[in-house]
């Protein structure tokens, strides 16, 4: 039944019951429309609305669907309810009061809100907790806290719906005290009994990083309703505990718990095999749930099982924004821009459009130029690019490109520049090797007034790596002690990088001993490499040693940088030996730069023959630097023949490498044939080089 018609005819009888009875219906219905229309309709009857009516068209408004796609309409309705309330004298019912102020937070209009609570003749523990769960749905958790203790000072006494509301704003860090203090108060006040404060509590503890306290809550609760379970699973992932989680589940079951699509959602959230629960979803025949498909959907495609989470899509009855995002961004990590193009084709043709998220996820695949200014245009078309973040990703992107002046172009026309927007300019100039222009905008930033993060300092860390400004990079690391910075994995292996590449291995160690947590691959990694650049090949070996026993398992870079650490050392038995277990246990399949390893170890060692042997067996084509690692230990042998051979295979794969020349110079140089070393002098100035456009720099 048409809820406007409806109410017309029953205006005729003046008949108020039946609109009353008309919105209830549609209220318990679940799927009310929007009684504003109808509201106004009464107004101009002779019919005069009353309490009941107002707090009906309040919950009628708040409950519709257009309060979500029409939030403005929704405000403007509120701002007219609460007129004909003063004029009606109305407004001094509180539990109206409260609907209104409830409504408003809703809508996040919390200055208004905070003004109908203010000017409330009477409040009781309701409005209370109308403003308090307010604050805190929007963010506002000093302001929650702050109107708890209010509450408490005028007397009112909290209920199991108060601390509902109250304790997620204490799901932070820095709050954990005080969301304690709020849990010792419900406890106190017999208020900790109810599942659902138990629940919340557990989950507080969890998002502010303390599992030990909300494990302890979990076992204790006397009733597990399936809401505790999914908030354990929940708390286990949020904290990455990956496998704890999945055991939380696997006794759920065992318990014949019902399982529902949150406890999927929750599963997903946490890292869990997607295939694993997928089946279980077919089994419990949850896959009915569209948010149970997206879930699926998106963690396939997190997991680069793009073509499952494709097969999942196709055969989804629902094609929505969410799922075709997660596929695009897969492939934009995978660098398959093609499918990316294919998958934003059919976006167009279902008549989507990109937002913000996915658009970012876009700009972070790109690599090619002409792609990169179509999606710009594509973003200034449909007032994406207005948005911070995607201002932001365009600035990487060009970063990326080698266009620092577009990038530099898109941080200036930026009306208000965000901590990330500096971040992300910043960094593009690190990326670009431009290490002073980087400090040039650290120097803007902080006469605009705005403060580094720990991402801020470690990109400036870099920066310092690249300049070798060692006095500098100590001041940022003075910064980071003085501002109480954590030496996370990123920031630490910044500051390592920094002092080892500045010529301070001795403080790049005592930054590596004296980390609060565990070092993270990249930490170790950054060691090793610091470790064979200064020649201490031993203290390398025994940093992978020590890395492997912490249950780390090396990559790429770690082999590159034990196997340097060997050639540097001559340690030719070691790096054979590291080649083999990097290949055979390790299954990594080495890149160019571990053959270059790997053939100037051998050469250095005089082993020509197995160095040649190295090269033939390649699954990839040896590139300048592979064919240059055997030339270099040409000249340290005197093997002019085989060098000859070698500078002619360089020669053809890239004449204007000047180290080529260099090379033969010094081999014809060790065996004293000056005009040899005239002649590829002269070669050289021809290709534009002298061979004396190197700097050594010490700070």
């Amino acid at each position: 039944m048409n809820l406007a018609s409806s109410v017309g005819r029953s205006l005729k009888h003046n008949n108020l019951s039946f609109f009353h009875f008309l919105l209830k219906s549609q209220l318990e219905s679940g799927n009310p429309s929007s009684g504003l229309a109808s509201f106004r309709q009464l107004l101009r009857s002779e019919a005069k609305p009353n309490d009941l009516t107002f707090s009906l068209v309040i919950k009628s408004i708040a409950s519709s669907a257009s309060f979500s796609s029409n939030p403005l309409g929704a405000k403007t309705g509120a701002n007219q309810i609460q007129t004909h309330l003063v004029k009606l004298g109305i407004d001094r019912f509180v539990y109206l009061g409260t609907a209104l102020l409830d409504l408003c937070m809703k809508l996040g209009c919390i200055d208004h809100a905070r003004k109908l609570f203010d000017c409330m003749p009477d409040r009781d523990a309701v409005s209370w907790n109308a403003l308090i769960c307010g604050y805190s749905r929007n963010g506002f958790d000093f302001a929650a806290l702050e109107m708890f203790a209010e509450m408490l000072r005028e007397g009112f006494h909290p209920s199991s719906t108060t601390l509902v509301g109250l304790v997620p704003s204490c799901g932070r860090h820095e709050l954990l005290f005080q969301g304690r203090s709020v849990h010792g108060f419900g406890v106190k006040a017999g208020l900790d009994l109810e599942s659902q404060v138990q629940n919340t509590v557990t989950s507080m503890y969890a998002k502010s990083g303390d599992l030990a306290s909300a494990k302890l809550l979990f076992e204790e609760m006397e009733e597990r309703s399936v809401v505790s379970w999914n908030t354990m699973i929940g708390a286990y992932g949020h904290n990455g505990s990956f496998n704890e989680a999945m055991i939380v589940f696997t006794r759920m079951i065992k318990q014949s718990v019902e399982v529902n699509s949150v406890t999927i959602i929750t599963l997903l959230s946490a890292n869990a095999n997607p295939q694993v629960i997928h089946c279980h979803a077919f089994k419990t025949r949850l896959l009915k749930d569209q948010s149970v498909i997206t879930s699926l959907i998106c963690a396939y495609a997190k997991h680069g099982s793009t073509n499952s989470a494709e097969l999942l899509y196709k055969s989804s009855p629902q094609k929505n924004l969410v799922s075709l995002t997660a596929i695009i961004s897969s492939y934009a990590e995978a660098g398959n821009m093609h499918m990316v193009i294919e998958c934003f084709i059919r976006m167009q043709q279902l008549d989507m459009k990109l937002d913000s998220v996915a658009m970012i996820s876009i700009l972070n695949g790109i690599s090619d130029s002409n792609l990169g200014h179509a999606f710009h245009c594509y973003g200034l078309k449909n007032g994406l690019s207005i948005h911070t973040l995607v201002a932001n990703g365009l600035i990487t992107m060009y970063s990326k490109l080698d266009d620092l002046e577009a990038a530099f172009s898109l941080f200036a026309e930026l009306q208000e520049k965000h901590l990330t927007s500096w971040n992300s300019v910043i960094s593009g100039c690190v990326q670009a090797g431009r290490g002073n222009e980087a400090l040039q905008f650290f120097d803007q930033m902080k006469a605009s007034g705005q403060d580094p993060d720990s991402i801020t300092i470690a990109c400036l860390l870099t920066a310092c790596s690249q300049l070798g400004c060692l006095k500098l990079g100590k001041k940022f690391h003075n910064y980071i002690v003085k501002n109480t910075f954590e030496v996370e994995d990123f920031l630490g292996t910044a500051l390592i990088d920094m002092y080892t590449k500045c010529g301070s291995i001795v403080q790049a160690e005592r930054v590596f001993s004296t980390l609060r947590h565990q070092p993270c691959r990249a930490m170790w990694n950054t060691m090793i490499s610091g470790y064979s650049w200064y020649g201490f090949e031993h203290e390398a070996l025994h940093c992978y040693s020590k890395m492997l026993e912490q249950g780390l398992e090396p990559d790429r870079i770690t082999f590159l940088g034990v196997l340097a650490a060997c050639t540097h050392g001559g340690l030719v038995h070691e790096g054979k030996k590291y080649f083999r277990v990097m290949t055979e246990q390790f299954c990594i399949a080495p890149d160019l730069q571990h053959y270059a390893c790997m053939v100037g170890l051998l050469g250095r060692a005089g082993l020509f023959d197995e160095a040649l042997l190295c090269i033939e067996e390649m699954d990839i084509e040896p590139d300048s630097a592979v064919w240059g690692a055997l030339l270099a230990a040409c000249c340290l042998h005197h093997k002019v023949r085989v060098g000859e051979y070698l500078a002619k295979k360089m020669f053809l794969l890239d004449q204007g490498n000047g180290g080529l020349y260099v090379l033969m110079s010094n081999l014809y140089a060790a065996v004293e044939r000056w005009d040899d070393v005239a002649r590829v002098r002269e070669l050289m100035r021809e290709m534009g080089g002298d061979g004396c456009s190197g700097v050594s720099q010490i700070e």
